[in-house]
């Protein structure tokens, strides 16, 4: 059984802060490149972060210098920190692995995070 719980999620004033956790269970995490995801309603769902089994790490240019990605393989957990948080950053934010050998992928069920105008 594989799952990916995300956590962390919630409401907060623009400028705000959150962090988003992740904890896998079920796969050999180590071996997964870790993505967050993000879709508001009527909108396409997009990459925000991701980071590589070997740790390289992509920042969708909105959210460049505001959140960052983490990861700790020892606790088979991502993480994403997110500072500065606009308005336009409420979305359900999704946990999501892929590993490039097996082509397995696994979402989580979704966070909520809203930002107050």
């Amino acid at each position: 059984q594989v799952q990916l719980v995300e956590s962390g999620g919630g409401l907060v004033q623009d400028g705000g802060s959150l962090r988003l956790s992740c904890a896998a269970s079920g796969i050999i995490f180590r071996n997964y490149n870790m993505n967050w995801y993000r879709q508001a309603p009527g909108k396409q769902r997009e990459l925000v972060a991701r980071i590589t089994s070997s740790d390289r790490l992509r920042y969708a240019d909105s959210v460049q210098g505001r959140f960052t990605i983490s990861r700790d393989n020892a606790k088979n957990t991502v993480y994403q920190q997110m500072n500065s948080l606009k308005p336009e950053d409420t979305a359900v934010y999704y946990c999501n692995g892929r590993n490039d050998w097996s082509l397995n992928e696994y979402w989580g069920q979704g966070t909520q995070v809203t930002v107050s105008s």
